[in-house]
């Protein structure tokens, strides 16, 4: 009886020895963790399996290899916490040794760039802008960037805006189970590095470029709390290929672009506060204007384009008197500051001045320079108080809107649309039913929420399988349709309403492409549109690549031209008064009615 127990007490003791060591490798791959880690955890084990095996005979064996085992998992959890991946630059191309461009040279110095794996495309990487907005110019206009001497390497992209992040182990999970896209490496294992020092920009450019190429000026998304101006699906190679220059900018997120102070807008020349990010791409954006003729580029021929916050921050472009003459045409993909209320969009001083006392209070500092002195690992967790702009009277004058109806916005002409799942990612929390529908309406549609459930019922039935994938008869799936237009399609069925109006040229799209693993979902666009879904070839088929193709043939025609048609193309129908369709973009593509028209009659009358 006692050899059966020491039997299994043997097998037990050898699962749980195998499972922590599996989990923990895992763990360790996952979060890409430096190969000092590996070595140390295998040489851990490697010890731990030999006094197991010394200790095989001696007296109280079971407490003491409990024991063993129980310090083996501190020490290995200790191991990966002292040896996790370094914070570093992430490279601007895949190459280890890429070829180095010829001098280019700018207002503030000389600088090179490198060449893509084929060389048809030159990246420079990592160019500053304007100032570091640290120490004192942290909550300050952005400032001219210093010049340098000798010739600057741009090689690699600069760090991101200080943010916070989620684990690398969260991220690795999401690249297996949203993008069927995760490699094995040993090599090269770190985290992209993020600072305060973050104004910088990147520009991709045909190697044979001639001159006079017009420009896509992009601004990353992410809520302006989070992103990068390097993010794979926003890349500017494949773009670059057909004929336009791409540049990309970082700028302050979260607490550090959208803080608002009545200190300090005392201090500031212009009595302004609230916009420093928003100041920050005006900056970036004046630098292309000056400096682009030196990589090829036109500055009389300037598109500027975005997604999420980025869309949201053109549309404040468009609209501050700041940025007037320096662009032409506007890409807004999947947000809008233009209606009155929808659930996020810009904010009155007086909130930005509310939530800048919160800050304070939080912080337990009494003033602007205290806060300045709070290290900025400890003051980006206020970032998600800090997520709207701001009307500060100097870079947003007055509530956009105004601007549109009185016919002051800059863009020459619009390209913009959104998805089908717009919202689903944003109701994870939200347990949508027949019961509790109307509630979650009211937040968006205050006292017409149950107008508007009258139009999107909970048990709303699969009424066209184009627009409403695999959502009827369930309550979250029309949960998602009429949130969707609440915080995301409104917005630019206004902005779309009112730059035609002034018979400029609008195009809107729709799209509907779903792939191997992931939905129409917020963002689901930007591999197809930029040309970057090889960096994910697990997960689209040739279905895809062709839908990819033709879009951007369709955007870079737009920012050669202000018109997305060009021969070969299904023809994309120009938005007015009267036509209100868009473009749908998925296997078939085709026009088709506004699928949210119904939502917006209600939506208009919480305007009023």
């Amino acid at each position: 009886m006692n050899n059966r127990k020491q039997s299994f007490f043997r097998i037990l003791y050898g699962i749980v020895f195998i499972i922590i060591t599996v989990l923990y490798l895992l763990l360790l791959e996952l979060s890409h963790n430096t190969l000092v880690g590996w070595g140390i955890a295998v040489c851990l084990l490697i010890l731990f399996v030999w006094y197991q095996h010394k200790k095989k005979n001696a007296e109280g064996r079971k407490n003491r290899k409990w024991l063993a085992l129980l310090i083996l998992v501190v020490l290995l959890l200790a191991c990966f916490k002292l040896t996790g991946p370094p914070e570093r630059q992430v490279p601007a191309t895949d190459e280890r040794h890429p070829a180095v461009t010829d001098v280019v040279t700018v207002s503030q110095g000389d600088l090179t760039g490198v060449l893509t794996k084929d060389q048809s495309v030159e990246v420079y990487a990592g160019i500053p802008y304007a100032k570091p907005p640290v120490g004192a110019l942290r909550f300050r206009e952005p400032q001219e960037a210093e010049p340098w001497e000798g010739v600057r390497t741009c090689d690699h992209f600069a760090p991101m805006a200080m943010q916070q992040r989620q684990p690398v182990l969260i991220d690795s999970l999401y690249a297996i189970l949203g993008y069927h896209n995760y490699r094995i490496s040993l090599k090269d294992n770190y985290r992209e590095a993020v600072s305060e020092d973050c104004l910088y920009l990147n520009v991709w450019k045909p190697a044979d470029a001639k001159e006079d190429l017009p420009v896509l000026f992009y601004i990353h998304g992410g809520s302006l709390m989070t992103g990068q101006s390097y993010y794979s699906e926003i890349r500017g190679e494949d773009l670059a290929k057909k004929g336009v220059i791409v540049v990309s900018c970082s700028y302050r997120l979260g607490v550090f672009g959208y803080y608002a102070s009545e200190d300090l807008a005392e201090e500031s020349p212009n009595h302004t506060t609230g916009n420093y990010g928003l100041l920050d791409q005006i900056q970036a954006l004046k630098w292309v204007n000056e400096n682009i003729e030196a990589f090829g580029g036109d500055p009389s021929r300037i598109t500027i384009a975005g997604e999420s916050a980025g869309a949201s921050s053109v549309n404040a472009l468009c609209v501050s008197p700041l940025s007037e003459g320096l662009f032409q045409y506007a890409i807004a993909e999947s947000s809008g500051i233009v209606a009155k209320h929808p659930y996020h969009t810009f904010r009155t001083m007086a909130d930005a001045l509310k939530m800048g006392k919160d800050v304070m209070n939080e912080m337990q500092v009494s003033s602007v320079e205290e806060l300045r002195a709070v290290p900025a690992e400890q003051l980006v967790g206020t970032a998600y108080r800090n997520s709207a702009m701001t009307v500060d009277g100097y870079a947003i004058t007055e509530q956009p809107y105004m601007t549109y109806e009185k016919g002051k916005n800059h863009e020459q002409a619009l390209l913009n649309g959104f998805n089908g799942k717009e919202a689903d990612a944003f109701l994870l929390d939200k347990k949508a039913t027949a019961e509790n529908y109307v509630s979650l309406l009211e937040p968006v549609f205050g006292e017409y929420a149950e107008e508007a459930a009258k139009i999107v019922p909970p048990d709303w039935p699969e009424r066209d399988q184009a627009f409403l994938i695999d959502a009827g008869g369930d309550a979250k799936g029309a949960l998602n349709h009429i949130y969707s237009a609440a915080w995301f399609t409104y917005s630019h069925e206004k902005w779309s309403s009112y730059v035609a109006a002034q018979n400029k040229p609008v195009y809107e799209y729709y799209f509907m492409k779903t792939n191997k693993s992931l939905s129409n979902y917020h963002a689901g666009e930007l591999p197809y549109a930029y040309g970057n879904l090889w960096r994910h070839p697990g997960l689209y088929d040739e279905s895809d690549y062709a839908l990819s193709e033709t879009m951007q043939e369709y955007w870079t025609n737009f920012v050669k031209t202000g018109d997305p048609n060009g021969e070969g193309l299904p023809v994309w129908q120009m938005r007015d008064q009267k036509n209100r369709d868009l473009l749908v973009l998925d296997e078939e593509i085709r026009m088709e009615p506004d699928p949210y028209l119904e939502i917006y009659g209600v939506l208009d009358k919480y305007q009023e």
